[in-house]
C-alpha cells in the first residue's frame, strides 16, 4: 500500500514576513471603499492570539481564532477624541496555516484575504454577500 502524503507536505510554511507580504497584496487589492472604512489600519502577524484574548472569546485552543479587528470604526471616532493610534488587524499566522492545510482547496493568499475581509466586515457590519463579493475582488 503506497503511503499517503498531505498535499502540502513538501511546501515550506510562510513566515510571519510572508504572511504580512500576501495580506498586504491582498489588501491593496481590495475595492477602495472596502479599504477606506478602515482607515490607517495596521495588519500585524503574530502566530497565536493571548491568553487573554482567547479567554474573552472563550476559546480554548489557540487554533480556533484566525483572526482579530481591534479599534474603533470610523463612525464612532471623533475629532474630539484623543490619537489613540491606528486600529489593527490581526492575522494568527498558525491557525491560518492548519486551515490552509486542512482545506487544500484554497491558495494560501484567498484564505489570508477572507480573514482579512471577516474581520474587518464583521467589525463594521457587512453582510456576508458584501464580504463575498469583496473576496471575489481579490486575484
Amino acid at each position: 500500500m503506497k503511503a499517503m502524503t498531505h498535499p502540502r507536505a513538501d511546501e515550506t510554511p510562510a513566515t510571519a514576513e510572508d504572511f504580512l507580504a500576501i495580506a498586504e497584496a491582498a489588501f491593496a487589492e481590495m475595492p477602495p471603499e472596502f479599504r477606506k472604512l478602515t482607515g490607517n489600519v495596521v495588519i500585524q502577524v503574530i502566530d497565536f492570539a493571548d491568553a487573554d484574548t482567547l479567554k474573552h472569546f472563550e476559546m480554548e485552543s489557540p487554533y480556533e481564532l484566525t483572526g482579530l479587528y481591534h479599534g474603533v470604526d470610523l463612525t464612532q471616532k471623533s475629532i474630539a477624541d484623543p490619537e489613540a493610534g491606528p486600529d489593527h488587524v490581526f492575522l494568527y499566522r498558525l491557525p491560518i496555516l492548519l486551515e490552509w492545510c486542512e482545506r487544500g482547496n484554497v491558495t494560501l493568499k484567498e484564505l489570508i484575504a477572507h480573514v482579512l475581509v471577516h474581520e474587518i466586515g464583521h467589525h463594521f457590519g457587512l453582510s456576508d454577500d458584501d464580504m463575498h463579493a469583496i473576496e471575489d475582488s481579490v486575484e
